[in-house]
């Protein structure tokens, strides 16, 4: 596909400051926090790979791949951030914003569609743990992930086919430190009002939408706890209060920008560094790190490791 009538071949991004010193200091704590990102979140992968008995458990093998979408929605944006802290001019090209925005959108909105898929497993694991293995079968789990890709990809496609064939002839100044599709498309000379509503419709609507039907969901499990044992409340308690907090650390940000736009540009550079910098850190420390099966998991392949060195 063409741009039509393009004249701007480059986007220049404000980044989060303009100060030497800070840009120094957000430079240090971006790369230990992607370092931390890329670590954490392999690391996730590598036990629920290894171990027999994570890679049976549905919930992580769920656990898996919201790993890899958080690897891959950081790798995005966060890279080329950490590099244009050590740039005075930060520039990006037309077809590379549109590739950035491209893979955030199929990596959020994939991401989206796991995090109702695990809720609907934590439902089943919760409120019929008699049938979770037979309900949340490998063909259910492989046919899950799978529909979380697909749904990524339609949601991404339905705003960025749009998006490629928009003139843009200047201004081409974006206040934030990466191309996020609700300011390049303020950006594009032409009347842009309806495509703005299809972003509100599809990505502020869609998150917002997704956030209230796992609330609801989350609460539901809640109840059906409750009422077949108080004792059983604190356990799902604390399993749900994970979930939620992973949720709404990915869901609000979203939400801010998509549905419900502050029209501050600060506000905005904040909620999109939190959504693809701090919910991806986050994230296994939160849902994973701290869980006592994957700390097993972990001494498992330790002593595995140490095993087998010593047999050599």
């Amino acid at each position: 596909m063409e741009m039509n009538n393009s004249v701007v071949n480059e986007f220049i991004l404000l980044g989060l400051t303009n100060s030497w010193e800070l840009e120094i200091f957000f430079f240090v704590v971006f790369f230990l926090a992607y370092t931390l990102i890329l670590a954490g979140n392999f690391l996730i992968i590598l036990m629920v790979t290894l171990d027999s008995h994570l890679h049976s458990t549905p919930m992580y093998f769920l656990l898996a791949n919201l790993s890899l979408f958080d690897m891959s929605l950081s790798t995005v944006t966060v890279p080329k951030m950490i590099i244009d802290f050590f740039r005075e001019r930060k520039t990006i090209s037309l077809w590379g914003c549109m590739t950035q925005m491209f893979l955030a959108h199929l990596f959020g909105g994939s991401e989206m569609t796991l995090l109702i898929v695990m809720a609907v497993d934590r439902y089943v694991a919760i409120c019929k743990p008699l049938h979770y293995t037979t309900i949340m079968n490998r063909r259910i789990l492989v046919g899950s992930v799978l529909l979380s890709w697909i749904v990524g990809f339609v949601h991404t496609m339905s705003q960025m086919a749009f998006m490629v064939n928009l003139p843009f002839c200047g201004p081409n100044v974006i206040d934030d430190v990466f191309c996020d599709l609700p300011l390049v498309l303020k950006l594009a000379c032409t009347d842009t009002y309806i495509l703005e509503m299809l972003v509100i419709a599809d990505s502020g609507l869609l998150s917002l939408i997704s956030f209230i039907l796992l609330l609801v969901s989350y609460t539901i499990i809640l109840v059906t706890v409750w009422h077949r044992s108080a004792s059983g409340l604190s356990k799902a308690l604390s399993t749900m209060a994970a979930h939620i907090t992973v949720v709404t650390l990915l869901f609000g940000p979203v939400i801010l920008i998509y549905a419900w736009p502050v029209g501050s540009y600060t506000l905005d550079k904040f909620l999109s560094v939190f959504y693809s910098v701090i919910t991806p850190f986050l994230n296994p420390i939160i849902y994973s790190l701290r869980n006592q099966e994957m700390k097993a998991a972990m001494i498992r392949l330790r002593s595995r490791h140490i095993n087998s060195k010593t047999i050599f």
